[in-house]
Order: C-alpha cells, then sequence, then structure tokens
C-alpha cells in the first residue's frame, strides 16, 4: 500500500512534533515552528519572530487559528537540588514568661491618656500632695514617718515645757531666788540677748537647725534663757496667780492641739491673717507701754493670748503633713521651737490677765 503524501507531518519517532510534549500538530496552514533555544532572547521594544512589537514594548507571538486554542508551551524538566542543611538543632524557641514590674506611681498605663488628664505628669514627678495617686506601699511609708516626726516633736516639746515650768516652780516658791533676781535685775537683759541670738540662729538658718547635734544645743540654750526670763517674770506675781495661769494655760493648749489634730478645717491658710493681728499687737504693746491703764492692759492681754492660741493652732497643723503647708520630717527641731514659743507666749498673757484681773 503505498503511503499518501499529505499536508499533515507523518507521526514517528523522526517527527519531533508527535510527542508527549508538544502533543498533536496543528491543521496545515496553523503550523507553529518549534522554539529555538539558541536563540537569545528578543529585548523589549523588538519583535519576535512571527510576531510585531506592541504599543507596550512587548513582543507579540504567533496566535493558533480562532477555531483552535494555543498550543501548549514546551516545558522542561528543571532538576531541583537539595540544599545542604548544617547539624544544627532546629526546634521552637521556649517562650517563657515575662515579669512585668509594677507601674510607676501617678503614671498611666495608657499610651494615649491625653495632656489635661490628672494621670498625666509629663517629664515631673506627680505633686507630693496629689494623694489619691500614690500607691499604698508609698502613703503607707510616708505616714510612718509623719507619725515618727510627730512623736519626736512633741518629745522635745515636753523636755522643753518641764524644763521651763521647773524653773517658774523655783522662782515662785524659793524664796532666794526670788531676792536674787529681785537684786540682779542685768540677769534677765543677758538671758534676753541669749535667747535673742538663738532664736535667729534656729529661725533663719535653714542648714544649722537641721546638723546634728549643733541644732539639739542651740535648742537646750534657748530653752533655758527662756526658762530664766519666764521663771523671772512670775517671780514678780503673787503664788496663787501663778499657779491659776499654769492650769489654764495647760487646759486651753491641750484642747487647741487635739482640736487641731482632729480638725478637717486648714487653719494653715489663716498664716497672713495671723501675721497681721501680730503686727497690730506689737503696735497695740506699744501704746501700752505709755498708756498706763489697767483695762487697757487686760485687752492687750486677752488679745495676745487670742493671737497666740491660733498660732498655736496653725503650727500643731503644720506637723500633719496633709494639710495646706506642712513641715518636713527633718525640720523637728524648728517644729518644737514653734509650738514651745505659742505655749510660752500663752502663758505669759494669761499670767499678765490674771495678775491684772486680781489687782
Amino acid at each position: 500500500m503505498s503511503q499518501e503524501k499529505s499536508g499533515f507531518p507523518l507521526s514517528g519517532e523522526t517527527n519531533p512534533l508527535n510527542s508527549s510534549v508538544y502533543g498533536q500538530p496543528n491543521p496545515a496552514g496553523f503550523v507553529m515552528p518549534p522554539p529555538n533555544y539558541t536563540q537569545s532572547p528578543p529585548t523589549f521594544g523588538e519583535a519576535a519572530p512571527g510576531g510585531a512589537p506592541t504599543a507596550f514594548g512587548q513582543p507579540a507571538f504567533a496566535q493558533g487559528a480562532p477555531a483552535f486554542g494555543q498550543g501548549p508551551f514546551p516545558q522542561m524538566p528543571f532538576p531541583q537540588m537539595s540544599y545542604p542543611q548544617g547539624p544544627h538543632n532546629q526546634g521552637p524557641y521556649t517562650q517563657g514568661p515575662y515579669n512585668q514590674g509594677p507601674p510607676h506611681p501617678g503614671y498611666s498605663d495608657d499610651p494615649n491618656v491625653p495632656l489635661g488628664s490628672p494621670s498625666y505628669h509629663g517629664d515631673v514627678p506627680p505633686s507630693y500632695y496629689d494623694n489619691d495617686e500614690f500607691s499604698s506601699s508609698g502613703w503607707e511609708e510616708d505616714k510612718t514617718i509623719r507619725r515618727a516626726f510627730i512623736r519626736k516633736v512633741f518629745l522635745v516639746l515636753t523636755v522643753q515645757l518641764m524644763v521651763t515650768f521647773g524653773f517658774v516652780a523655783i522662782f515662785t516658791f524659793v524664796e532666794s531666788a526670788k531676792l536674787f533676781v529681785m537684786a540682779n535685775p542685768w540677769t534677765y537683759y543677758l538671758s534676753y540677748g541669749i535667747f535673742f541670738v538663738s532664736l535667729i540662729a534656729l529661725s533663719c538658718c535653714g542648714e544649722f537647725r537641721r546638723k546634728h547635734p549643733w541644732n539639739l544645743v542651740a535648742l537646750s540654750v534657748l530653752t533655758l534663757s527662756m526658762s530664766y526670763m519666764v521663771g523671772m517674770i512670775a517671780s514678780f506675781y503673787d503664788t496663787d496667780a501663778v499657779i491659776m495661769a499654769v492650769g489654764i494655760t495647760a487646759v486651753v493648749c491641750f484642747t487647741v492641739v487635739l482640736f487641731s489634730l482632729q480638725s478637717k478645717y486648714d487653719f494653715t491658710s489663716c498664716q497672713g491673717v495671723l501675721f497681721v493681728c501680730l503686727i497690730v499687737l506689737l503696735l497695740f504693746g506699744i501704746l501700752c507701754i505709755f498708756i498706763r491703764n489697767r483695762i487697757l492692759h487686760i485687752v492687750y492681754a486677752s488679745l495676745g493670748a487670742l493671737v497666740f492660741t491660733c498660732f498655736l493652732a496653725v503650727d500643731t497643723q503644720l506637723l500633719l503633713g496633709n494639710k495646706k503647708l506642712s513641715l518636713s520630717p527633718e525640720e523637728y527641731v524648728f517644729a518644737a521651737l514653734n509650738l514651745y514659743t505659742d505655749i510660752i507666749n500663752i502663758f505669759m498673757y494669761i499670767l499678765a490677765l490674771v495678775g491684772r484681773a486680781r489687782d
């Protein structure tokens, strides 16, 4: 049987288009030449064999007839090389729990806190009086320090008052002490000068009154000089008037201190008013020097006792630390000095009031 020639190439081993790679050949007239792997690929903007460049500079390839799909492109088997693996143990990373420390007191954990909120402080620490933002442990520690400070102040004040009223008892009940004071009035002025120098040193020199033990030495000198002056003044009054003045002073001071410690009213905000009242009292005292009138002296003594009673309430609340103004726990000598001078002035004015009233 003779072989007929047709437009289709014969299938066989020598026909490169009759294989499982290229598939079945297309009809005559639509034969696409096999790819030439030895030719370099066309660059962008140049036409591939059998195609014109497109508007985007990409080569156009010949397409099959509308009734036939485009022939599959040849796929060459590329060998996949395995990458060498080193002797490293690849395992999951252990995730341990991270301990987060406590947040800083007064700072919010939320980074989106607005600038005007109470929890935002910027680069500065929170105010000392923002007690709501303190942690419980810090506030408890502060209260412990404050209580120790108050105990120390009242302990020093108790020793001062015992020394002073001891001098008062000696100059009141010992007759020879009265005679010595009346015969040597210069000792009063000497003690007053020592008292004034010690008072200036403790009131105006902050570093000095916080330096131990020199602050206690200066306070002892001030207490001794003040005790001598008070005892000398008490020696000029009757014994009954002195005892009555001591009793009234004790009751008034004890009541004012307890009321100041328990009251919610802030007396520390009244220091400006009390300072004005003290100036008026000083001018009133200068007037009483030149005007010898019993009623005028009684009024002066009453106003003086009232003013220094208010000062005692203010100085007591300065110890607490929860008011508008407060003293540092390092200022226990200054706090004791304030309370001591307040109580002594109250005693002196009450003694003058009782003495004038009994005349």
